[in-house]
This record gives structure tokens, C-alpha cells and sequence, in this order.
């Protein structure tokens, strides 16, 4: 078979998932156990609740991984992990269980950077997909954008100087009281609504690749307090579609930008915000307009998976990678 068959598990933050991918490209399982319940309460993710749930969590999904696959760990060749980004107690626990099954079988181990893995949800979801190609990747913690000549190399020609987007559109979900977590609630709330009913900043939209989300967040913020003074009333629907359109025209603007002046066809989304509607129908009409391919994964594959960190292991065990079993967790690990 020859390192056809990875077992992938992910640990970064709140979700338990493993998963079995063969050739880099096809999914034969991809199980996730979700924690937002559990967090929900607290309106974010509690880092110790987040990894003690982990520990109780790991073993079982990885054997449910693998029935479903309908596979042992002898028919496994390979274990791939998240090694960061992410919260340094629940990467730990993946990492953990990685490395001893990758002892206990004798078997490849490859630390893979989680940001990596959003954008291998992509070759799943699409398996004609190859580079050369513009990705943006766009979360709760991260927005960054990447320039992918071949796979397994990354330039990243911007990121975000302060709030990712998904953070900032958490943030004032949560001031607009539409809970935990804020992106999809204000994704439905805004759908036919109409956005120019508030005029929001655009921060550094002519300007290069990098990102600045944290003044349009404190202008929300200024203008609910300042109407809540007043007595006026806020129609929460127009604005969470004026917020969520003045986040989406700068991803779009600067991804755009971004595949012009690398001169790529192809242009690709990735990570939690990825799953933003108006997000993808704007880069779906605009990209088109610009004579490019643009891609996204399916909602499944936008949340944290495993069948997104067994691709991107397979193709760095394909050019030659390994990790030693001394692995360990990096929070704040880069892709470069």
C-alpha cells in the first residue's frame, strides 16, 4: 500500500476528531466530537474544560474512526497529528495519542501545523484541485494570506496585525447577544438584510495583503453603547449584515488582489469563516468576474476535522517527512 492509509486526530481547541484518509484524497472516515455545548455557558471555549474533555474523548473516537473506515491500526501506515496551532493543553492530548500509537505499531508519526490542514480540506473536497493557487484561510484565530506554488510550500503574503475575522464577528455576536458562536448566528440573522443601513470602516482595504479587524470591532461596539445611551433602538438584523459585509468586502478585496498579482487561476477558501455564505457568494460572482476558479469545502470539512490533517500528512510523508517521537505541542507555531 505504501503510506496510502493515515490515521489523522485533532486536538487544537474544542473538538475531538480522528479520522482515516486514503491517497491524500479520500475520505474513509471522519468522526468529530463536538464540545460547544459545554462551552457555550461560558460564551467561548474554557482551555482546561476544553483538554480534561479531550482525555476522556480520544480513545473512543479514534476506535469509532476506525471501524468506520473499516480498518485495524495494522492496515494504518502512517499517523498524522496536530502539532499547533492552537491551545497547548488539547494539542497535548492528540500528540500524546499519536506518538503512543505510533510506538506501540511502529508506524510513521508527522506533526502537521493545523493551518496546513484547512487548506488540505480543500484537495478532499475537491480532488482534481492541484496548485499553483491563492488561499485564504480565515477563523476564529486566524486570517492569513497564502501563496501555494506546489504543495507543501507556503508564502504568506498577509496576516492580520490584530483580530482575526472570525474573532472580531464572535466578539460582536456576542455584544448583540446572539451567543456562542457568533459568526453563523450572524451569517443567518443577516441574509436578506440590507447592509448599507450602517456605515462601517474598512480598514487598509487599498492597502497591500495584511489585515486589521480590532478598529472595525471597537466602531461596533462605539455605536451600540452610543444608541443604548440615546434610547434608540437597534434593528440587530441590519446590523449584523452592515458588520459581517464590512469583514467580507476586505477578505474579498485583498483575495482578489492577492490571486491577480501572484497570477493564479485558482483561488481557495478555508477554516471556520469559510463557511460564511455571503463570503462565498461574493468570491464565487467577483472571482468569476476575474476570470478565476474559486473553491471552498464543504461545511463539514470548514470546522476543525481530522480528514484535514491526514491529507496534509500524507502528502509530507509522500516527500519524505517524519516527526520523532520527542514531538511537541507549538502553540503559536507559523506555516512558512
Amino acid at each position: 500500500m505504501g503510506l496510502d492509509l493515515i490515521l489523522g486526530i485533532e486536538t487544537s481547541c474544542d473538538e475531538t476528531a480522528a479520522a482515516v484518509v486514503e491517497g491524500g484524497r479520500r475520505i474513509r472516515s471522519n468522526v468529530i466530537a463536538s464540545q460547544m455545548e459545554l462551552h457555550q455557558r461560558f460564551g467561548g471555549v474554557v482551555p482546561e474544560i476544553a483538554s480534561r474533555r479531550h482525555v476522556e474523548l480520544i480513545l473512543p473516537v479514534i476506535d469509532q474512526a476506525l471501524r468506520q473506515a473499516g480498518v485495524t491500526l495494522a492496515d494504518v501506515d502512517a499517523v498524522a497529528v496536530t502539532q499547533g496551532p492552537g491551545l497547548v493543553g488539547s494539542l497535548l492530548v492528540g500528540i500524546s495519542a499519536a506518538k503512543a500509537l505510533a510506538f506501540a505499531r511502529r508506524l510513521p508519526l508527522i506533526g502537521v501545523n493545523h493551518i496546513e490542514g484547512h487548506i488540505y480540506a480543500n484537495f478532499l473536497a475537491h480532488p482534481e484541485l492541484e496548485p499553483p493557487l491563492v488561499c485564504l484561510t480565515v477563523s476564529g484565530g486566524h486570517t492569513v494570506l497564502f501563496y501555494v506554488p506546489r504543495f507543501g510550500e507556503y508564502e504568506v503574503l498577509g496576516t492580520t496585525r490584530d483580530d482575526a475575522a472570525g474573532e472580531a464577528l464572535d466578539k460582536v455576536a456576542r455584544i448583540l447577544g446572539l451567543g456562542y458562536p457568533g459568526g453563523p448566528a450572524i451569517d443567518r440573522l443577516a441574509r436578506g438584510r440590507d447592509p448599507r443601513k450602517v456605515d462601517f470602516p474598512r480598514a487598509m482595504l487599498d492597502e497591500g495583503y495584511e489585515f486589521s479587524f480590532s478598529g472595525l470591532k471597537t466602531a461596533a461596539v462605539q455605536r451600540l453603547e452610543r444608541a443604548r445611551r440615546q434610547g434608540e433602538d437597534v434593528d440587530v438584523a441590519d446590523f449584523a449584515a452592515a458588520f459581517q459585509e464590512a469583514v467580507v468586502d476586505v477578505l474579498v478585496t485583498k483575495a482578489l488582489r492577492a490571486a491577480r498579482d501572484k497570477g493564479v487561476r485558482r483561488l481557495i477558501i478555508s477554516g471556520g469563516v469559510a463557511a460564511n455564505s455571503r463570503l462565498r457568494e461574493r468570491l464565487l460572482v467577483e472571482g468569476r468576474a476575474a476570470g478565476l476558479e474559486v473553491y471552498w469545502p464543504p461545511l463539514e470539512l470548514c470546522t476543525d476535522n481530522a480528514a484535514m490533517i491526514a491529507a496534509a500528512g500524507y502528502f509530507r510523508l509522500q516527500a519524505g517527512e517524519r516527526s520523532p517521537l520527542s514531538l511537541n505541542a507549538e502553540p503559536n507555531l507559523r506555516l512558512r
